[in-house]
Parts: C-alpha cells; structure tokens; sequence
C-alpha cells in the first residue's frame, strides 16, 4: 500500500502543473489580444506626379501600429500589403510586406521611415542594407525626410460597405 502512494502522489503534482501552466498560456493569450485592440484608426494619402500612395494606420493599444498601404506608383504596378511599426519619438519605423500586381506569387519586405511633422507623414530616404535575405535601414546613416517625394496628409478613410 505504501509503494502505491508515492507514484499516486507524483500523479497528482503532474495534474496540477500542466492545469497551472494552461491557465498562465490562456492568460498571456488573453493579455495579447487585449493588447492588439485597436484604439484609433487615421488614413493618410500622398501624390506626387502620377503616383498616388494610400495609408491606413491602426494605433493598437500597445502603442503599436498596423495598417494597409496601396502604392500606384507610374508606370509600375500596384503595390498593396500590410504596414506595421511604432513610433521613436517623432519617427514611425516599420516594415511594408506587399504583392505586386505584375509578381501576385512573391511577396517583399522593406523597410520605412516615417516623419510626423504637424499633421503630414513624410516618407524618408535611408540607405538600406540586406543581410540574410533581411533589408533594414543602416543605423549610423541618416534618414533624409528634406529631399522626398512622398508627403502624406490626412485624409478621410474609406467605408467598405458588407454585401
């Protein structure tokens, strides 16, 4: 009988951790999607010549980014893809993961700056460096937001309408 409680007993300890370690998994699961809520949305548009850039970003509630960015770029194609970043002080870092219309199978990654100077975003010119199959920004170059192309302003943001 005595060599039967100690394997019973060890049973029981097992249970108890992985019902505490499920709870803990569920509370982080939980804590992340609160923190992924969304709390203010503001769309952006920038034109230079023929080419016209759309921007909808996502303030998350952790202080994060996320959004869309359509790229008609003349007389290239169309770019869309996902945008998502946070700020350092007044410069938005993030990364545009994007198709191309003429290329719908491969999918890109680059990297962008982003100046927030009174209501506009101003899109920065960095060197950028690949290493790894992974394009960054170099951190000892600076990011010219004087000489741009692209300068966003606000603009309202569209309503898609469910069928």
């Amino acid at each position: 009988m005595k060599n039967l409680v100690l394997p019973c007993l060890v049973v029981i300890c097992i249970g108890f951790q992985s019902c505490k370690n499920e709870e803990k998994q569920k509370q982080a699961e939980a804590a992340k999607a609160e923190s992924e809520i969304v709390v203010k949305t503001e769309c952006y548009q920038a034109i230079y010549e023929k080419d016209t850039l759309q921007l909808k970003l996502n303030t998350l509630k952790n202080g994060k980014l996320s959004g869309n960015m359509i790229m008609k770029v003349a007389p290239s194609t169309v770019r869309t893809g996902e945008i998502k970043g946070e700020f350092h002080g007044d410069t938005l870092f993030a990364d545009y993961t994007f198709k191309d219309l003429a290329t719908k199978d491969k999918t890109f990654k680059n990297p962008m700056a982003f100046l927030k100077k009174d209501k506009q975003l101003i899109l920065g010119n960095g060197t950028m460096q690949t290493t790894m199959g992974v394009t960054y920004l170099v951190k000892d170059q600076p990011i010219d937001f004087d000489r741009v192309k692209y300068k966003f302003d606000a603009a309202e943001c569209a309503v898609k309408t469910e069928k």
